[in-house]
């Protein structure tokens, strides 16, 4: 007969509850000040909503009415140096996190609020209503806070979204030397999806110092934790990921905090990640003025019941209890707050012309110019102000993955900041291609193999990038898992700059492979420049050359964008020009590169198709321009329009297929541009519609080389 053997997590999981004792052993200005905080964000958030009421914020206002204790406790024993980030619901998590840093030593609520506090919560009130004066001028709102200076580094609108970005920021504190811990605060919804848990494990595995702050408020909207998971109790993830996890009543935020204190103690020594699942209730809807129970979902008695529970209201009692503060003494808090956050809307808001009395409008001259709207998408290249962009080596044959190592090598070399990481980058002598090879020997703790999780290692190196102590290259071993990916690489990592304001740097490399022609079949083989493309905030770099590789990564890893650096596999056997004694030049962003002259057809491509161009030309009289660059701000019209006013006629050649074609945006743009140079419409030559396969010749048929090039030119000169 079989036995069983009982198994126990290897991580320890507890619930912490505040005793009388605890409240009466907690210091006097301990509680003022976690009072005061609580009082500040109950208050503007009431604000908020009756402005939202009013039509005076344009989109969402997800209060965080009755979440407060957990914020506020669980801040208050943070320094400015630790970081946190939050979800859409994050107005009191960052709150919390600024007010600490204004006044560190706690706010006096008997005393008028200062200056800082006065202007924190301005900046705060005027992003959450889209205004100039706010923290990103207006462009994150209310789902978008960040101040970087005070270590709130960015709430977040996508569910779990700024998970991965929390770790990236826990690994910077790790490597800088520093004590700090990064928190990540996210619901009961995002504790389900992948980003978060691929997040939970790639931190237990690297010991990072983060916690992972769950607010369970008990809805993701309407659908409650009992229908969304079999374990409701959300900390019970933490030990089946080896994390150390604690439950607590964040209405209580004495408890939390002395939860918080604990997981610090365990965090700042290298024990590795935290878990804290605080219970917690918002009082209103997923977003908006009203109750839950107004839209059926839970009933006014679950209201009443979690309302009897309040954060300040217990707070409160203690406080009387112990004589630190009088009844009258809590009510004048309060009702200073609401003068402040009257006072606040004074500055922002004045009466509508022509309305009724108590109408009010936003003034006029706090709107952000229109003319700022595309300001910041990317950097202004300041950054290569210094740079060399004359190769002082002599140029040899040399294979270009040789190239793509030697390059990544200097870099490491001559730059500490410099940080590689990806799928089996530190095995097989140089990953999967040799691009990392001696990498790992040369620098152990700046080479990091991942499990597989792009999202959860993209995000990570998203996070170290906007930390801005440190450089990430983060390799795909294909392009396809860019999908995997993809929020952490579109919605976080291309958007930040933008979308805080424009001027935070994001300095981001992502290598990706294209493997198109190797036989790896439809879900290891795509050309994302098409996709890329569309993406606002990345920069697409495609070198065709060893010689174009080092000079392009070079710019890639200067430059202060997001960066994908597209590498295809059928180049990296070949050998062609490449630097010898020189690993160190730049290639300007935004130029291209004519590699044969003519007169009588531009041809416009990229990557391993200059090959099948060049090989394809014959007695064809056209100039040929290797672009480079492919995104929309890194162009070289210059080049082009040069060309295309020369020849009169443009082709468009890339191997990959029509749907996610690369030249379909590009020969809009050009016959937009160069309508009256044309004697003919844009040519394009592209693979079929399909994606390739694993069988060579339904392959070969996808896909564009010299064949199809050769077949185009004969159709065009035939014209």
């Amino acid at each position: 007969m079989t036995e069983q053997h009982r198994l126990e997590p290897a991580a320890p999981w507890v619930e912490v509850v505040a005793t009388e004792s605890d409240w009466d052993a907690a210091a006097p200005s301990l509680l003022t000040a976690m009072f005061s905080q609580l009082v500040l964000i109950r208050t503007f958030e009431e604000y908020v909503l009756d402005l939202a009421k009013a039509g005076l914020v344009h989109g969402p206002a997800h209060s965080s009415i009755g979440q407060e204790g957990g914020a506020v406790g669980s801040i208050l024993p943070l320094t400015s140096q630790d970081t946190v980030n939050g979800s859409h619901r994050g107005h009191h998590q960052f709150l919390a996190k600024v007010l600490g840093h204004v006044e560190p030593k706690g706010i006096d609520p008997r005393r008028p609020f200062s200056d800082e506090v006065r202007a924190v919560l301005l900046k705060s009130l005027a992003e959450i209503c889209g205004l100039d004066r706010g923290f990103s001028h207006g462009r994150g709102g209310s789902m978008h806070l960040q101040w970087i200076e005070a270590g709130a580094i960015g709430t977040n609108a996508i569910v779990g979204g700024g998970v991965p970005l929390a770790a990236g920021s826990a690994w910077a504190h790790r490597q800088a030397g520093t004590d700090a811990v990064a928190v990540t605060y996210f619901g009961d919804g995002a504790v389900n999806i992948g980003s978060t848990l691929e997040t939970f494990n790639l931190a237990a595995a690297w010991r990072l110092p983060i916690c992972f702050f769950v607010e369970n408020n008990r809805y993701a909207v309407s659908t409650s934790v009992e229908e969304a998971t079999g374990e409701p109790r959300l900390s019970a993830r933490g030990p089946g990921f080896g994390i150390a996890s604690w439950k607590v009543d964040g209405m209580d935020p004495l408890a939390v905090y002395l939860t918080m204190r604990e997981a610090l103690a365990h965090l700042r020594s290298g024990g590795g990640p935290a878990v804290i699942e605080a219970d917690v209730y918002r009082y209103f809807h997923q977003n908006g003025p009203f109750p839950g129970s107004a839209f059926g979902y839970r009933s006014k008695e679950e209201e009443r019941r979690w309302r009897a529970r309040d954060p300040i209201k217990q707070l409160s009692g203690h406080m009387v209890r112990r004589g630190i503060m009088t009844a009258e003494e809590i009510s004048a808090t309060t009702g200073r707050a609401r003068e402040l956050m009257a006072d606040l809307g004074d500055v922002l808001l004045e009466p509508l012309p022509g309305g009724k009395p108590g109408q009010r409008r936003i003034k006029p001259a706090e709107w952000p110019d229109p003319a700022f709207a595309d300001v910041g998408v990317r950097g202004d290249l300041s950054e290569f102000a210094d740079a060399r962009f004359t190769c002082t080596g002599t140029l040899n044959e040399q294979k270009f993955i040789d190239a793509v190592a030697a390059v990544m090598a200097r870099r490491m070399e001559t730059d500490p900041a410099v940080v590689v990481m990806g799928e089996d980058v530190h095995r097989l002598n140089g990953g999967t291609n040799g691009a990392t090879r001696g990498l790992k020997e040369a620098h152990p703790d700046r080479v990091l193999g991942t499990p597989i999780s792009e999202n959860a290692f993209a995000g990570l190196g998203g996070g170290i990038a906007m930390d801005g102590r440190f450089k990430p290259v983060v390799e795909f071993m294909y392009a396809d898992f860019m999908w995997v990916a993809a929020d952490q690489l579109f919605n976080q990592i291309g958007k930040a700059r933008h979308m805080f304001g424009g001027t935070g740097a994001v300095p981001f490399v992502l290598r990706s492979k294209v493997a198109m022609g190797t036989g790896y079949g439809s879900q290891h083989s795509m050309d994302p420049a098409g996709i890329f493309a569309t993406a606002p905030g990345w920069r697409i770099v495609a070198p065709s050359t060893p010689y174009d590789y080092v000079g392009l990564m070079n710019s890639a890893l200067r430059c202060q964008d997001p960066v994908v650096v597209l590498e295809h596999v059928d180049l990296y056997g070949t050998t062609g020009p490449g630097p010898e004694g020189d690993l160190d030049y730049c290639l300007p962003v935004g130029k291209a590169a004519v590699v044969h002259a003519g007169s009588k057809l531009t041809i416009l491509t990229y990557l391993a198709m200059t090959r099948h161009v060049l090989e394809a030309l014959g007695d064809v009289d056209a100039e040929v321009i290797d672009l480079r660059w492919l995104d929309r701000a890194s162009l070289d019209w210059d080049t082009i329009g040069t060309s295309v006013k020369k020849t009169n006629n443009v082709l468009i050649a890339e191997q990959g297929p029509l749907g996610t074609s690369y030249g379909g945006w590009l020969a809009d743009e050009i016959q937009r541009r160069y309508f009256d140079w044309l004697d003919q419409p844009v040519q394009r030559l592209t693979g079929g519609e399909a994606s390739s396969s694993i069988s060579k010749v339904l392959e070969r048929a996808a896909i564009a080389r010299s064949e199809e090039v050769a077949a185009k030119l004969a159709e065009i000169v035939g014209k």
